[in-house]
């Protein structure tokens, strides 16, 4: 089976793994809230691969490097849905550290691959 470059990017596979652990969080949320912020937070956590998947696909590293930055837009908008969530007390503090410190890390990587980018212009 072939595997296509945005599977290589380690970036990519710790967004990937992310989702998992947003899914499992999530499935501990009141029922009331499956179309509130359970399917919010769903939503811009699978955005953040989407996109990191997408961008490798295009032509110009500008244009990759766009991408990149609707991913990052995409994991502020999952932390502050979990921002929400620990203060609706859905998550545990631990719970939110943990989810945390995994955007804090892939926002990095976003970074540092949307600066190597941009620097190959």
């Amino acid at each position: 089976m072939y595997v296509f470059s945005f599977e290589k990017l380690e970036v990519w596979q710790n967004a990937r793994m992310f989702i998992l652990d947003i899914y499992k969080l999530t499935s501990k949320f009141p029922s009331n809230e499956l179309f509130g912020i359970t399917s919010q937070i769903k939503r811009s956590s699978s955005s953040i691969v989407t996109n990191i998947a997408e961008g490798t696909s295009r032509n110009t590293n500008k244009d990759k490097a766009h991408f990149l930055t609707i991913s990052y837009s995409s994991a502020m908008e999952t932390l502050n849905h979990l921002i929400i969530s620990k203060d609706l007390n859905y998550v545990s503090e631990t719970e939110y550290v943990e989810s945390r410190e995994k955007i804090e890390k892939i926002c990095n990587q976003i970074n540092n691959l949307k600066k190597y980018y941009l620097s190959q212009q």
